[in-house]
This record gives structure tokens, C-alpha cells and sequence, in this order.
């Protein structure tokens, strides 16, 4: 069943409540029972019907892909003031980033929801290509609408120069998040001084190529 490109999700602050509730058991039960858990025992979970749960998501990739986008936006929530709401009003956009990059490494390597879901995709993509296909026609910027906002605000300010929205995200997460989340697939930590010269190294590269052509280089 899936009804993703027909029916508009419901709206509204008790539709709200119901959809983070879905998410919430379903992110719970994808990690302890995998893919293959039904929509009928998220729904119970959520204390919702399973037609709500269609009603909201369309289908179990269109829930799954919900799932992955509330994992990885959580550390930007979590400390949003300091990464990325602030940047638009940063007098120093270099060292407010730096900042913003900080926290939000740090709580990405934390994060062990994220670590859980990106491994539970590869151990059962082969069993359910599913997986994969919830992915196609959500680009960068559709699953992860935190980041794509405030490149486009720094954007409409004229602080960055960015003609493709969607490869500077994937640019961002690569020198920032991308190290860490590929290395712990292979049981490696990186340690905390060559992260904060990966950090700094990162958004020097960032704005070094979407900065201003006119704006100076300050390092720190």
C-alpha cells in the first residue's frame, strides 16, 4: 500500500502529536526487531490505527525514511541555537560555524540511534530493497531540511555564494559528519584532536570554496 504521491499527510498540532508518536515506536521497533516488523505493531505501539499510520507516511519505506531523517536532525534540535538558527545573525559566520560544527559532531558520534540505523540498512537491504528505493526522489535537501534552510538563508544574505543547493549539503556532511559515520562502520574512533582538525579544516574548506570571492580568509 502506498499512497505517498495521492494524499497530503494530515496537519495540524494533533496530527503532529500523532506522527512523532508513530515515528517515535517505529525508530523503537526497526531497532530491536528490524525492517521486517509489520505496520500493525507500530500502529499498536503508537496507539494509533494502522489507517492513521498509512494516512501519514503512505507506506512502511515512506515511515522507515521519516525514521532516518528524525535521527539525523536530532542533533541539530538539540542544540539549535548553537547550530545553525544562530548563524544567520553571527557576526563571525567562520567561528560560529566552527561552533555549530562542533556540537553537532559531537552529538552525531553520540548518537547511537544513528550508529543502529544506518547499520540495520545494510544488513537488510539484500532481504528488503525497499530500504534502498525509500531514498530515491528525497534529495539532500528533502531529507534534511534543517541544513538546506540555513545554507539558504546564509544564501539569500549574500554570506555564501552556493548555485547547487543539494551538492553543498552532501559537501557539508562529507567534511564534517561523513568521516566519523564511515569509520565507525569499520569499528574505528577517530580521536578528539584530530576530530576538532577535521572540524576546523572542514568549514575553512566550505567557505574557502562557497564564501564571497571578495571576503577575507581569517583563520584561527
Amino acid at each position: 500500500m502506498s499512497v505517498d504521491s495521492v494524499r497530503q499527510p494530515p496537519s495540524g498540532p494533533r496530527a503532529e502529536l500523532k506522527r512523532h508518536a508513530i515515528v517515535r515506536a517505529a525508530r523503537e521497533l526497526f531497532l530491536r526487531d528490524g525492517f521486517g516488523v509489520g505496520m500493525d505493531a507500530i500502529a499498536a505501539e503508537a496507539a494509533v490505527s494502522k489507517v492513521t499510520v498509512y494516512n501519514h507516511f503512505g507506506s512502511k519505506e515512506g515511515l522507515f525514511t521519516a525514521v532516518i531523517t528524525s535521527a539525523l536532525d536530532e542533533p541539530l534540535g538539540n542544540a539549535s541555537s548553537v547550530t545553525l538558527e544562530g548563524l544567520a545573525e553571527a557576526e563571525d559566520l567562520r567561528a560560529a560555524l566552527v561552533d555549530a560544527a562542533r556540537a553537532w559532531v559531537h552529538a552525531v558520534r553520540t548518537n547511537e540511534d544513528v550508529t543502529a540505523l544506518r547499520n540495520l540498512v545494510a544488513a537488510e537491504q539484500h532481504r528488503f530493497p525497499e530500504l534502498g528505493r525509500a531514498w530515491q526522489g528525497h534529495g539532500p535537501e528533502g531529507h534534511h531540511p534543517a541544513v538546506a534552510g540555513a545554507l539558504r538563508t546564509l544564501a539569500d544574505q549574500g554570506r555564501l555564494v552556493i548555485p547547487d543547493l543539494e551538492a553543498a549539503i552532501i559537501q557539508l556532511y562529507a567534511l564534517l559528519v561523513f568521516p566519523h559515520m564511515v569509520f565507525s562502520t569499520y569499528g574505528t574512533h577517530i580521536e578528539d584532536d584530530l576530530t576538532d582538525r577535521l572540524i576546523v579544516g572542514g568549514v575553512d574548506m566550505f567557505l574557502g570554496y562557497y564564501g564571497p570571492r571578495d571576503a577575507p580568509s581569517a583563520r584561527i
